[in-house]
């Protein structure tokens, strides 16, 4: 519990500190007018308050990510207390922070945008369509993961149940995609919000009353299940792409832009995007340390006497065992309102982004449709994938996970020529460092994989140093010829 303690206090240093320093080093200018009042078209570009932007932003890049990743991650043990601290504070906020600020600055743009302008036309186009994939398999399982949980709460948990959430959920983000950004996501989100941080405050008290003898960071930082639901998988790499929200996650690349078009000013930034990510990471922390003492000192409320357990299974244990009747039900709705409220809002930004390459105005309804049609068929196609096969979500998931993590890689890589380009000093080390490193984990893991290569693991130091090295030497050169221009 000492453990879990400090790491809550180093993430709110984290904003403090660390946070002001990557704010003044991108220097954000109240004076500047922001895209939300320059291009307002009621739809997309809408000024909301601040409270607002934070709560829709938090619920945006939250879904189950910082949960279930949490959950799943727990059974490496502490290893994965230091990744979601050190990932959150200088890899996943920072990351949050930089492609939020740079969209404020570039009008409002999405993503691929950001990458064409910094990393190339041709970096774009397959940022494109990498963003598109990544943003359909996300709105996939954040319709069938939130069905699991709903079809268990008010039926049997039989694929009927499930199948009737799926279809209810589905045309939710159908409507919700469709409408004006204030019209639904500006009215309930907040509330969903609010119900996800009273579910993780409510399970850091109990932990405090409790303190449970759950394993420290200095008793040791191995795997703690290397052959019980893990497989033998490795710390390094696999910790790190299962531990993706709450630490570094390619997917909030795609949500930041969405409320840099609802931003007021820029000073508004820190709090917004950096400030969301260190929430979103407290929240990932409360629920390692809950799932470390289901899984290693629960006694009689252990969720089972095995690290199998499924992430739906002890969230529902948790809640009801720890919370009770009504406190159980709020966490489970907050727990599935996340990954509901972010699946609508990745339909959202897979229409601009491709309504931004087409160069189609989306205030016309009909604009919206022409786009949102065949987005919408492709998802559903997905859908059906994912029922018709017995391991239909995990192949999914796992491809997910991967993605998600190598879009990260882009954006660090977009924002660190940004920095080197238009900042002097070596303030491009914020973001060197973290995109060298995702770009080792995401290279190692594919390699070694079952879902890909499926390389020995004994090449893992070689490939994973030999990444982080390339990767160094490269932009080096990129910069050293840069300066002599």
């Amino acid at each position: 519990m000492l453990s879990f303690l400090l790491c809550i206090v180093a993430l709110v240093l984290g904003y403090i500190i660390y946070g002001a320093i990557v704010d003044k080093m991108f220097g954000p200018d109240p004076t500047r007018a922001t895209p939300a009042v320059t291009k307002a078209d009621g739809v997309d570009f809408v000024p909301l308050p601040t409270w607002k932007v934070f709560m829709i932003q938090f619920l945006n890049i939250a879904g189950t990510g910082p949960i279930f990743g949490a959950i799943m991650g727990a059974k490496f043990g502490p290893a994965s207390y230091l990744w979601i601290v050190l990932g959150c504070i200088f890899a996943g906020a920072v990351h949050d922070y930089m492609t939020g600020m740079l969209s404020v600055r570039n009008g409002g743009a999405g993503l691929p945008e950001l990458v064409g302008k910094y990393l190339g036309g041709r970096t774009r186009k397959v940022m494109l369509v990498f963003s598109i994939v990544l943003l359909l398999l996300v709105g996939t399982v954040f319709v069938y993961s939130p069905a699991l949980i709903l079809g268990g709460m008010t039926g049997d948990g039989g694929r009927g149940a499930i199948m009737l959430w799926v279809a209810v959920i589905f045309l939710y983000y159908i409507i919700a995609t469709l409408l004006p950004i204030d019209k639904i996501i500006g009215k309930v989100y907040p509330v969903f919000a609010i119900a996800l941080l009273f579910m993780a405050a409510a399970l850091m008290v109990c932990l405090i009353i409790r303190w449970p003898g759950i394993p420290e960071i200095w008793d040791g930082l191995g795997n703690r299940g290397p052959s019980i639901g893990l497989n033998g998988q490795p710390i390094f790499p696999c910790l790190f792409i299962t531990i993706a929200c709450g630490a570094i996650s390619g997917f909030h690349a795609t949500q930041s832009p969405l409320m840099a078009r609802c931003l007021r000013s820029e000073k508004l930034g820190r709090p917004v995007f950096y400030g969301s990510m260190i929430t979103e990471g407290l929240v990932a922390l409360i629920w390692a340390a809950v799932s470390s003492y289901f899984f290693f000192d629960g006694g009689a409320e252990a969720v089972g006497s095995s690290l199998s357990a499924a992430a739906p299974a002890v969230v529902t244990k948790v809640s009801q065992s720890w919370l009770g009747i009504l406190g159980g039900i709020l966490a489970i709705l907050g727990v599935v309102a996340a990954p509901i409220t972010s699946g609508d809002t990745a339909f959202r930004s897979a229409r601009l982004i491709i309504a931004d390459f087409l160069g189609k105005d989306q205030k016309p309804v009909r604009n919206r449709l022409l786009i949102g049609i065949p987005i919408f068929l492709a998802a559903s196609a997905l859908l059906w994938f994912n029922v018709a096969n017995e391991d239909g979500f995990n192949i999914i998931w796992r491809y997910f996970g991967w993605a998600n993590q190598t879009l990260a890689v882009f954006a660090l890589w977009t924002a660190t020529v940004y920095l080197a380009t238009n900042k002097k000093g070596a303030w491009f080390l914020v973001t060197l460092l973290p995109a060298a490193f995702m770009s080792a984990v995401c290279l190692t893991f594919i390699c070694v994989d079952k879902t890909g290569l499926r390389l020995p693991q004994t090449l893992i130091p070689w490939l994973g140093y030999g990444t982080f090295t390339v990767s160094l030497g490269l932009f080096y050169l990129w910069y050293r010829s840069k300066r002599r221009l």
